[in-house]
């Protein structure tokens, strides 16, 4: 039988069924539209992310690996990876790197004497059609034959034209056909929070591309350059290759990173383009980097010492030594005085006055604006050059090897020292370093350095630096007692 309702109840019944799909007809569409609307941002933000392909097909030809092979001569020299990096290594290659830890066919240490190996791998970039690259100094600083490869697959064997370690920045040659090279950028245009690419060889896996942002433009990290600050990321091996923004332009040479194991922790650093091309312009034409020098030492000026002196501004640097006889001794400074600009730019800290200085040319007559117990003037100063400390380029090992053959002197050039000088040194007896080149230099020699003795014989003057260095016993190797400032410390030098 079938059963029939009371009509209030048949009524409830029928708004009951009517309220359930209405709201499930409400629910449909008001989840429909959201996903709707999420989608089509989705979509929106992905197509707006930058993509980098076209970046790499038209720098990625440039970009080269850079190979440098070095004589070694005892087993603890040869370049050690981290277990991290050890475990990369073998993971992508199947085999321990070549700088394991834990050769197993490992030779004894008598049979690794003068072996050479491939000491080095980093990036560089051809920023010339004629063959011209870019790198850093790091890199190729110590090596005896440089080899670079290009994405092609073409090697070519590598010249040193020079390198300069107080920017980091080296130049190479290679003679080739058709060379790609990459294009330029400016990188005073750059801005923070812009996106940036980096292409090298990290671990020597090459043409890697990494991304990120410029985190900030000018750190202080040196006394020559303001680097920019990235988050892209660097490894061992990118070194030297190029920072490109999103117009394809050179802004960068990723330099250096912020790590306490040694591989990437998210701050990575490169040298501005701007300050590598004015760099490498010298470095083409000389071989050398001249900079300016005022022979003084600077230190900082608090908020305090400012305010207590009643300084006309919270900017300067406070001169808290001056160099005897130096340029700023010739042009009227003394201690004391605190430099408030540089040929008109105003100086907030040390390290910009020593930018300012090295950057002008030797020679150049610059006006420092000083103050002095309450008074300001200004000062024309006539800047000396700044000693170097690089080693000359090196090439071939035959040609080195012939070079130092034909050296009688190890490559020192001294001059001897008066009664006043050794005074002024408090010494009895030494000779002082005008020059030093070629296994003295890369034994850490440099130009005014006191050599006090040799093989633990006095040197009162180049007689007898000639007579002590031309003994037979020396000819292969000396010892040399010398000092540089207040450090002394004995340097041996080899002959190959």
């Amino acid at each position: 039988m079938k059963k029939v309702m009371p009509l209030p109840e048949a009524r409830w019944q029928f708004l009951s069924f009517i309220k359930r799909k209405f709201v499930v007809t409400f629910f449909a569409i008001s989840v429909s539209v959201p996903a709707f609307a999420i989608s089509s941002s989705v979509n929106n933000a992905i197509q707006n992310l930058p993509d980098f392909n076209e970046l790499v097909e038209q720098s990625g030809p440039a970009v080269v690996n850079i190979r440098v092979t070095q004589k070694v001569s005892a087993k603890g020299e040869q370049q050690q990876l981290s277990p991290e990096e050890e475990e990369l290594f073998e993971r992508y290659f199947g085999q321990p790197s070549p700088h394991s830890k834990k050769q197993p066919d490992e030779k004894p240490e008598a049979e690794q004497e003068a072996e050479e190996i491939s000491r080095n791998v980093g990036s560089g970039f051809i920023f010339s059609s004629d063959g011209y690259v870019l790198t850093n100094a790091h890199v190729v600083k110590d090596a005896e034959e440089v080899f670079i490869k290009l994405t092609d697959k073409r090697e070519f064997k590598a010249k040193v034209i020079g390198f300069d370690t107080n920017t980091d920045v080296a130049v190479l040659k290679v003679e080739g056909k058709n060379l790609p090279k990459v294009t330029i950028g400016d990188s005073t245009k750059i801005k923070v929070g812009e996106w940036v690419i980096a292409i090298g060889s990290p671990f020597d896996l090459d043409n890697s591309i990494s991304a990120g942002i410029i985190s900030a433009k000018a750190r202080e990290i040196g006394d020559f350059l303001l680097l920019i600050q990235t988050d892209v990321a660097i490894n061992p091996g990118n070194s030297g290759g190029p920072l490109i923004n999103l117009k394809g332009e050179v802004i960068g040479i990723n330099s250096q990173i912020y790590s306490r194991s040694g591989g990437y922790m998210g701050i990575s650093f490169a040298i501005p383009i701007d300050d590598a091309i004015r760099v490498a312009e010298e470095l083409k034409s000389s071989g050398r980097v001249s900079r300016g020098r005022m022979g003084i030492y600077l230190a900082e000026v608090n908020e305090n010492v400012a305010e207590a002196l009643k300084l006309p501004t919270k900017n300067g640097t406070l001169v808290s030594r001056v160099e005897k006889n130096g340029p700023a001794e010739k042009a009227g400074l003394k201690d004391g005085d605190i430099v408030l600009s540089f040929n008109g730019t105003t100086v907030e800290k040390s390290t910009e006055l020593r930018r300012l200085a090295a950057a002008t040319k030797p020679g150049s007559t610059v006006k420092l604006s000083v103050w002095r117990k309450g008074n300001t003037k200004e000062y024309p100063i006539t800047l000396a050059e700044l000693p170097q400390t690089d080693t000359p380029a090196r090439n071939t090992q035959e040609e080195k090897k012939s070079a130092e053959k034909a050296d009688p002197n190890f490559g020192l050039t001294v001059r001897s020292l008066n009664n006043e000088q050794k005074k002024e040194l408090k010494i009895d007896s030494g000779i002082i370093i005008e020059k030093a080149e070629g296994v003295s230099a890369r034994a850490g020699l440099q130009a005014q350095d006191v050599i006090l003795t040799i093989n633990n014989q006095d040197v009162n003057n180049e007689q007898d630096f000639k007579k002590i260095i031309e003994r037979k016993d020396s000819n292969k190797s000396i010892v040399v007692l010398a000092r540089r400032g207040n450090i002394t410390q004995y340097i041996a030098i080899k002959k190959s």
